[in-house]
């Protein structure tokens, strides 16, 4: 069972998460935003940006597949929040029943709460199981989340040799290449925090 300090670390490292995806939304919602720039500033550059247009559609894409998936991670979040409730809550009741049981050890009817202590540790035994499932899903979306982060720096590579070839629109352009790869470079640092904080719970049984 679980010690208190390890419950607190628990609670902490799923409040952490909780922050650093909130920040890794808004970094997604720049990107869309850095997007829509590029697409109206290739649209003014016409022929002399002919090569840019098509990336805005790929950047607002990748930023679209971000905000899904971390909507989707903030769920299962708020999944694991609540396991750790349900489990905090089961580990205590068990340990309630050990107690007693200790205390009545030898009495007469002491045997008769050896069934509610064996239903209380089943109880959080399964809770300590769901949650250990929801950290490896959890951990695995987060990894997805970091192949748009990766294809958004590749495109913003690919946004500085285009741009290039923009001649009065190439600061502009460039602007929206260095904003993309900033915002990937920071996704890619807060999923790694994420990842960090999930390695601090303890989950074995």
């Amino acid at each position: 069972m679980k010690s208190n300090k390890q419950k607190k670390s628990q609670f902490v490292a799923i409040a952490s998460i909780a922050a650093e995806l909130s920040a890794v939304m808004d970094v997604a919602r720049e990107i869309s935003l850095a997007a829509a720039n590029a697409k109206a500033i290739a649209f003014r550059a016409g022929e002399k940006a002919r090569g840019f247009q098509p990336i805005t559609d790929f950047i607002n894409e990748l930023a679209k597949e971000t905000i899904a998936l971390v909507n989707e991670i903030n769920e299962q979040a708020v999944d694991l929040y609540q396991l750790t409730v349900k489990e905090y809550r089961t580990g205590e009741t068990y340990k309630s029943f050990q107690q007693v049981h200790s205390l009545l050890d030898g009495a007469l009817y002491g045997p008769s709460l050896e069934q509610s202590k064996v239903a209380a540790q089943q109880r959080m035994l399964k809770t300590r199981r769901q949650f250990n499932l929801h950290v490896m899903r959890l951990l695995d979306s987060l990894g997805e989340v970091m192949h748009p982060a990766r294809a958004a720096r590749v495109i913003a590579a690919n946004s500085r040799i285009e741009a290039s070839q923009a001649e009065e629109y190439l600061q502009s352009l460039q602007a929206v290449a260095e904003s993309v790869d900033n915002a990937a470079k920071i996704i890619h640092e807060k999923v790694q925090r994420c990842r960090s904080a999930l390695a601090v719970i303890d989950t074995s049984n």
